[in-house]
């Protein structure tokens, strides 16, 4: 094996398990967070759903504020003091979290994390460092199976370790993630090519002036809105399902645990096994076309099924949307020049956190209001009925949008 395909190897190997890690953290801390909540405030689980969007919106606000910083940093300095910076931040904020003592550590944690530990920008763009063409889409895909894979483990370990404490989720998901820091230190290397460095450009290290630059690649901005619509209906899943699923199925948090595993199982096999072949198939669009329609698909029976049995049978489909980001985000990147894809990935970052936030403020309200008690109407599934309507309009985008010519090609 030459030196670079052993350093590439050794690239995408903890690319890969610190995405993983990334999702454990996540799963663990997802069934326990109501939970804290209540316990740090003494309220309702309806008012829980309503403090859980603004703890959420926190960290939304900064990643969507410093994703193109971030990723600008990335395409002057390279990827690894980048990614390694982003995963410390990460680690310390569920640290804060699992210490907290009012609930303003959960919103200092949310925003630290937020602004300087999202690891997807920079993984994505690493990535994208090492593959071109269609390829890209797999190693995307990889990416999303990484993260199916560790929501099989965290959610279950969060439903676990919940029994022990509300807070010990949090520690064990920061002394994961602080590990895997000091891990990559010895072991993740520099992944992008020194020819393809650029100088720092402090007026594109921002939301507005990122979208400026990339906005002169052309094709690239109708993709970047339906990426960010689609973005927009899928928060749903992280933005309300902990207080959905104990609207709606009255589960606890084993329960929800075992339902994010399901999940995560579902999405693994897709992106590992299935994306590539669809791909290399039918191509990047019709990919992204099939992935909406079967989440579309799943909105709608997670809107009216009450028994808890039938949704997890329903929350199979979920693994098969989880094709539809890799293809679009494959999509943007292979019309992006190298010595942009850090700029891309950050903006991508920052059209994640938006829709994360809008998600939190309009989901999570909408289910506070058909679950409260001065509410004469009982509908917690009227949220998926809202993620519907904004998956109709990004597929009717995304199908009206011009052709590309290797895709006018395939066809």
């Amino acid at each position: 094996m030459s030196d670079l395909a052993d350093k590439q190897k050794r690239a995408q190997g903890f690319i890969l398990l610190t995405v993983f890690i990334y999702s454990v953290g996540f799963g663990i801390i997802m069934p326990a967070l109501p939970d804290l909540i209540m316990e740090l405030e003494g309220i309702s689980l309806s008012e829980a759903a309503q403090m859980g969007a603004w703890i959420g919106a926190t960290y939304s606000i900064f990643q969507f504020l410093c994703g193109p910083l971030v990723g600008n940093l990335g395409d002057r300095f390279g990827r690894r003091p980048i990614f390694l910076f982003s995963l410390f931040f990460f680690g310390l904020d569920f640290l804060l979290m699992g210490f907290a003592p009012s609930i303003i550590w959960l919103f200092i944690g949310r925003g630290l994390a937020g602004g300087l530990g999202a690891i997807f920008g920079p993984a994505n763009a690493a990535m994208a460092d090492m593959t071109e063409g269609e390829e890209r889409a797999a190693s995307f895909g990889k990416v999303g199976a990484a993260f199916g894979i560790g929501f099989i483990v965290g959610p279950a370990m969060g439903g676990l370790l919940a029994d022990f404490g509300t807070r010990l989720p949090f520690f064990v998901a920061g002394g994961l993630a602080l590990a895997n820091c000091l891990y990559g230190y010895f072991v993740f290397p520099e992944t992008m090519r020194d020819d393809d460095r650029r100088e720092f450009s402090l007026p594109r290290a921002n939301p507005m002036g990122a979208l400026a630059s990339l906005g002169k690649i052309p094709a690239l901005l109708p993709i970047a809105l339906v990426y960010f619509l689609w973005m927009c209906a899928t928060q749903i899943y992280p933005a309300s399902w902990s207080f959905f699923a104990q609207a709606q199925f009255g589960w606890d948090a084993k329960m929800v645990g075992v339902s994010l595993t399901i999940v995560g199982i579902s999405m693994a096999i897709v992106q590992a096994f299935v994306i590539g072949r669809m791909v290399k198939r039918f191509g990047e669009r019709r990919t992204a076309i099939f992935g909406i329609c079967v989440g579309i698909l799943g909105f709608a029976g997670m809107a009216f099924i009450t028994n808890g049995a039938i949704a997890l049978l329903v929350t199979v489909l979920t693994g098969l949307q989880g094709m539809v980001m890799p293809s679009l985000n494959a999509m943007m990147s292979r019309r992006t020049p190298a010595n942009q894809q850090g700029e891309l990935q950050g903006l991508n970052g920052s059209m994640a956190a938006l829709s994360l936030l809008i998600a939190q403020l309009v989901f999570n309200n909408v289910l506070a209001y058909y679950t409260s008690d001065s509410n004469p109407v009982y509908f917690p599934g009227a949220t998926f009925l809202v993620a519907i309507a904004i998956a109709l309009v990004t597929l009717l985008i995304l199908v009206m949008l011009p052709k590309a010519k290797e895709e006018a090609q395939r066809a």
